[in-house]
């Protein structure tokens, strides 16, 4: 509309608690002011994670899609299009990708989609019904982006994009929210265990198949089989709600381990969980660029993760922690000894990982790398975002 700032209209599938959507939010957060608007559209629901957005203007709206294609969907979203008229249109993962071709039936003058990571029924990309829905809504598309470098040789090679329109951007960690604690980890708020007494290993993230918490469940008996005497000391934290929670806590009490660890539910004091670990776990089957690993870097934590997606791009196995592969319960649990039993390698390790941080992963840079890309071509899209002035 005239006298408005250029507007980037944001699509996903929900607006939750996750990896992906806390990357938009904290590319809309850290947005310089005055340069453009932003707009989330979830095409099922939009929850309270909208209430991490700090600017109260940026438009959430719900379009509540039922199951199934979303062709159904597609006159409304053909209405919203036409009523907002984005500058630039992002839609995330697969869910939300058949957006773009009413997109380019709208003419939205800049179209983009993000590839954030994979989900439980294609946990390599060997899918060939995932690529020909990729490669059939391609031709709608202007650029892509990959959250890793093994997402864009999955988009080049597997899929059969160009190189040259797809854009390989990192996830950024806010540093000032995330870093290090002078000294010992400090208690988790209402955890029953403490970090001067416990060695304390930790995960969080939605209880969901598709990040294995289970793994790390089974992991955390086996290392105490391996090494009895870490029942004094080790303990566990998973924080986090969905499905897996109560086969994990199942998991644990079966080997009697189940008063060793915590599994609280979701929470949102997600830095505090951070600042009160002694070692952070990802045991996912399936990853992009995860968040939570990155927050764990910049909190001072060694990383063990598993060999899936773009892990091993954020964690220099023996450096800043341990990569292992997916779905070995020997190999987490005995990755896991190893740090539990030395305390200086997880400190090294933790300083080495803050210090990548620092250098490759900062919200400026990811911000830079979007703004870089949103005023890319085609032409008429660039003219129209690079005004910074409201027109009048």
């Amino acid at each position: 509309m005239k006298g408005e700032l250029p507007l980037v209209m944001h699509v996903l599938h929900r607006f939750d608690t996750g990896g992906l959507e806390n990357g938009v939010v904290n590319l809309i957060n850290h947005w310089p002011e005055g340069e453009c608007r932003h707009m989330v559209v979830a095409l099922t629901e939009v929850t309270d994670f909208r209430k991490r957005l700090r600017n109260a203007d940026v438009q959430c709206l719900a379009l509540h899609k039922p199951d199934g294609h979303g062709a159904k969907l597609y006159p409304r979203f053909w209405q919203v299009l036409r009523r907002y008229r984005p500058t630039v249109l992002h839609t995330r993962n697969l869910a939300a990708l058949e957006m773009q071709a009413v997109a380019w039936a709208a003419r939205v003058p800049l179209r983009i989609h993000g590839e954030h990571g994979r989900d439980v029924e294609d946990v390599d990309g060997s899918s060939l019904r995932h690529q020909r829905l990729r490669r059939l809504y391609s031709p709608f598309v202007h650029r892509y982006v990959a959250l890793s470098q093994d997402l864009a040789r999955y988009l080049t090679t597997k899929v059969g994009i160009a190189p040259e329109r797809v854009e390989q951007i990192y996830n950024g960690v806010d540093v000032e929210r995330f870093r290090p604690v002078a000294g010992q980890p400090l208690a988790i708020p209402g955890a029953p265990f403490g970090p001067s007494e416990h060695w304390i290993v930790g995960t969080v993230g939605r209880m969901q198949t598709i990040k294995n918490q289970t793994l790390l469940a089974r992991a955390f008996v086996r290392m105490l089989e391996l090494q009895p005497e870490l029942r004094e000391t080790a303990r566990l934290v998973m924080v986090g709600d969905g499905p897996l929670r109560s086969e994990a806590q199942t998991v644990l009490d079966n080997a009697g381990a189940g008063q060793l660890a915590w599994l609280p539910g979701e929470r949102s004091d997600v830095t505090a969980v951070m600042q009160g670990l002694h070692c952070f776990v990802l045991p996912s089957l399936a990853e992009g660029v995860s968040n939570t690993i990155l927050e764990a870097m910049a909190s001072g934590l060694p990383v063990v993760a598993t060999q899936v997606g773009g892990n091993a791009e954020l964690v220099a196995h023996g450096r800043t922690g341990e990569i292992v592969p997916s779905g070995d319960v020997d190999a987490l649990a005995q990755a896991l000894t190893r740090l539990a039993s030395d305390p200086a390698a997880c400190r090294r390790m933790g300083r080495e990982g803050r210090a990548d941080v620092d250098l490759r992963f900062s919200l400026p840079a990811m911000v830079n790398a979007y703004r870089r890309l949103y005023s890319a071509r085609p032409p008429e899209a660039r003219a129209a975002f690079g005004r910074s002035k409201p027109r009048s």
